[in-house]
């Protein structure tokens, strides 16, 4: 585990007024290239906790006031995130449970957290598999990214809010544009529309910049162009979604 905090960083949906109770998990199931928490991803940076451990983190980021448990990167640990439930459960855990992930997932994990997860809030990073093999070494992202956005969908549907305007279940996509059109952004918000849903909370975020391995990337080594941030946008509102965070 990485770290445990309250984040206000975080979409305004999950934040309410106490921020979203994030844990950081160390190592990730996807290794981008560009990852922006390369320490965390691709160093390991952390150290080990127990079940007892992080069920106390769990109620303790409840007992500052956080609107959910957010869990970052969960993919690798699901067996010893769903023992640390069980005990923070019995000992008062109420609030939501955000499966926060790079997209990268086998549906038969995922039924396992049938009935478990609230909010799922995954990652569609490429559509193409040619630069998800180059950019994470995974040409298989796109195939698997959108298996387990059918099986999020079906679990949770679309994002529920409550009185107070914070996410209480549902899915919510994130969308990291990038240089060069190479995120298939365009073809991305069209499936999300056609096949999951035009009620899909989207969050296209701009905040692309080029770090670890990406900084000798001839393709990618470059910030993100305001004219490639506003085409992803157009192209998420041409597709007929209109639930979008950052547009």
């Amino acid at each position: 585990m990485a770290a445990c905090q309250a984040h206000f960083g975080e979409e305004t949906v999950l934040v309410g007024r106490h921020g979203s109770g994030t844990i950081f998990m160390s190592c990730c199931n996807l290794l981008c290239t560009f990852c922006q928490n390369y320490d965390i991803s691709h160093g390991g940076e952390g150290g080990e906790v127990d079940a007892g451990q992080l069920a106390a983190m769990m109620l303790a980021l409840q007992g500052r006031g956080c609107r959910n448990i957010n869990l970052v990167t969960p993919t690798h640990v699901v067996p010893q995130i769903l023992e640390a439930l069980v005990c923070a459960a019995e000992k008062g855990l109420r609030i939501p449970l955000v499966y926060n992930s790079a997209g990268y997932e086998k549906v038969e994990t995922l039924r396992l957290l049938d009935g478990i997860v609230d909010i799922y809030m995954p990652d569609f990073k490429f559509w193409e598999g040619t630069w998800a093999e180059r950019f994470c070494r995974a040409p298989d992202y796109p195939v698997r990214a959108r298996e387990a956005l059918r099986e999020m969908h079906r679990q949770v549907g679309d994002l529920q809010v409550d009185a107070s305007g914070t996410a209480c279940r549902g899915l919510l996509v994130r969308h990291l544009v990038m240089p060069g059109g190479v995120a298939g952004s365009r073809e991305i918000m069209e499936f999300l529309a056609r096949e999951i849903s035009k009620n899909t909370f989207v969050n296209i975020m701009d905040q692309y910049r080029p770090c670890g391995e990406s900084r000798r990337d001839a393709l990618i080594g470059r910030p993100l162009h305001e004219d490639e941030y506003r085409s992803a946008v157009r192209a998420a509102r041409e597709a007929g979604l209109t639930r979008i965070d950052g547009g």
